[in-house]
């Protein structure tokens, strides 16, 4: 369908009626999906109920169901990247051929009802990240005054070491911002309060405590530095912060930008981005190194250098190039955007030996729901441009062109195909510069995960690898 509904779990909440935020969140307490406390608690003194319990939890399971087999591996799986194989513990999604990413078990519709916006009243906006961020961790809806709690303290520790901005400043102007974003993350490893108690010879059932204290100062310090590269690569290097707003907002404005419709997309953007199971690269590159009891200042900038890399975190700059290549043909030529003559466009483009950019996923086996909620808000904040017009064009052909074509396992789009054409609106034409946005978000999802692997005292990832020797010996006795 083109337009998502809410799944029957909200659905049966919001029944026939166009129920407010709030009073969606009153039936969802009501029904018990929303944890509702008299007094807020912390994020810290909410997850240290949570862990004694879970670490039992965990300690019985494998008891009990340790020796049970998962599935199958085969020789296609070892060559092809292990796609598919079910072989790491993921805690805050997971995802859905079908139906796309649960955060927490909550779609990203749900999210969007259930989770605080700013400024707060029914209908406000997007999801504040710092809420996203909550669920994550926890499990459990976070109230208004939990994520103002939060908000608040990512301000309080986002203030960088004093040797971090003068490195940054010193860059060269054409070094990439991802190299820039994770050498100036590794080095604000000064502060890490992990690797000092660590030294220290702390008990392993208190890793969880530092682990936190690192989490949460990456988090607060990851738009500070992503800022700081974007304005002196780019602009005149001075930096302007505004904490009376979200962690979403104090970033647009640390990026130059003063409009709230722009506020909204980077609420939108971090939430969306922020996690996608433990497979993709960054992710699984985070928990790996951090799996060594690397600290989590080393864990993911480790992850941001997986993400840099052109087959995970540069898709949606290839395609706006794409589109924009498109648009351009036509507009030299006089030819009107419409669905005939871009699947005339999309034809030469196949035919030529190249693909169609921000169409298939590794999983998904349908629109991706991070596309469906993208296209939602250029309905609302941008239906008039140009660009967004030729993409809405392309999502009503593209999925017949490449089922035609048949070398396409999901003819649907991804997240990719949306978010470029949503900076490029409001004048965020930096095409190297947004994978490192695609950085600040996925922190929240890859360093939550890390959190549990220290708090669930989860061991060294140690795969085993095979030879191609062994593997043809294998094959020729199977």
């Amino acid at each position: 369908p083109r337009r998502q509904e809410p799944p029957p779990a909200v659905g049966t909440m919001i029944q026939a009626a166009n129920l407010g935020r709030g009073a969606l969140r009153r039936a969802a307490v009501a029904q018990g999906h929303v944890r509702c406390l008299s007094v807020a608690k912390s994020l810290k003194d909410v997850l240290a109920e949570q862990i004694p319990a879970r670490q039992e939890d965990m300690k019985m399971f494998k008891k009990e169901h340790g020796s049970k087999v998962v599935g199958d591996v085969t020789i296609d799986q070892v060559i092809g990247g292990a796609r598919g194989v079910k072989c790491m513990l993921w805690e805050t999604s997971n995802l859905d051929p079908e139906e796309g990413i649960r955060f927490r078990g909550y779609t990203i519709p749900e999210t969007q009802h259930l989770l605080p916006s700013f400024p707060g009243p029914a209908g406000a906006g997007e999801p504040l990240p710092e809420g996203l961020f909550w669920l994550l961790l926890t499990g459990e809806i976070p109230t208004k005054e939990q994520v103002d709690m939060l908000t608040a303290e990512f301000h309080a520790r986002s203030e960088l070491p004093a040797h971090v901005e003068p490195l940054i400043r010193g860059f060269p102007k054409d070094m990439h911002p991802m190299t820039q974003f994770s050498t100036a993350l590794l080095a604000c490893q000064t502060e890490s309060k992990f690797a000092k108690a660590y030294a220290d010879g702390v008990p392993k059932s208190d890793y969880w405590m530092y682990a936190y204290e690192d989490i949460l100062d990456v988090v607060a310090k990851l738009p500070v530095i992503a800022a700081l590269i974007y304005r002196c690569s780019y602009k005149d290097g001075n930096l302007t912060m505004d904490k009376s707003l979200d962690y979403s907002g104090n970033f647009s404005r640390m990026l130059g930008y003063d409009n709230p419709d722009f506020d909204e997309l980077m609420r939108l953007y971090i939430c969306i981005h922020s996690d996608h199971e433990g497979g993709n690269a960054s992710a699984h590159t985070t928990h790996l190194v951090g799996s060594t009891l690397s600290d989590p200042y080393l864990s993911y900038a480790a992850g941001l250098n997986a993400l840099a890399g052109p087959l995970h975190g540069l898709a949606n700059q290839e395609v706006l190039r794409w589109i924009q290549a498109l648009k351009e043909d036509f507009d030299a030529k006089g030819i009107e955007p419409n669905p005939e003559t871009i699947t005339e466009f999309a034809w030469s483009t196949l035919n030529s030996g190249k693909v169609i950019p921000g169409y298939g996923h590794a999983v998904l086996r349908k629109t991706d729901p991070r596309y469906t909620c993208q296209r939602e808000f250029a309905l609302k904040y941008m239906p008039d441009d140009p660009l967004f017009k030729i993409v809405d064009t392309i999502y009503d052909v593209m999925p017949g062109v490449l089922t035609e074509h048949g070398k396409t396992k999901n003819p649907w789009p991804n997240v990719d195909s949306h978010s470029g054409v949503l900076l490029w609106h409001y004048g965020f034409t930096e095409y190297q510069y947004y994978t490192v946005l695609f950085g600040v978000s996925r922190a929240m999802g890859a360093l939550a995960q890390v959190f549990w692997d220290r708090a669930l005292g989860l061991p060294l990832e140690r795969p085993k690898s095979v030879t191609p020797e062994w593997l043809k010996e294998f094959a020729s006795k199977n």
